[in-house]
């Protein structure tokens, strides 16, 4: 079994949107469209969206929930999370080792916790 895809929420779709656009440029996750509230990201191991909620109620934040992406590298792991700092995100943990593997902790625009790591 393998995650098949995950989605963020996001109250502000389009400011998600250039955010995502910009933190992938550069790597394999291409731009895949999307609807009037959702976008998606991804490749043929890989699939990401934003999405305002269904529900039509604010999008926040899940306690203890985070998404990670297997960058491969500790230069991808530090570039990413470089990225999204420069992108207006914030610092959850500066890259560096941590266990059996190079992380780096970071949230986006609408607070979603991100983790980039080997």
């Amino acid at each position: 079994m393998k995650l098949d895809y995950f989605v963020a929420g996001t109250n502000n779709l389009a400011a998600a949107i250039a955010f995502y656009d910009q933190l992938f440029e550069g790597s394999p996750v291409a731009s895949l469209g999307g609807s009037d509230r959702m976008h998606y990201w991804g490749n043929e191991n890989f699939a990401f969206a934003v999405a305002t909620p269904f529900d039509e109620a604010p999008a926040t934040v899940g306690n203890g929930m985070m998404f990670g992406f297997d960058m491969g590298t500790e230069a991808d792991v530090t570039r990413l999370y470089q990225k999204v700092l420069e992108l207006g995100g914030t610092c959850e943990g500066k890259p560096g080792p941590r266990g059996p593997r190079f992380t780096a902790y970071a949230r986006d625009l609408d607070g979603n916790k991100l983790c980039f790591h080997t």
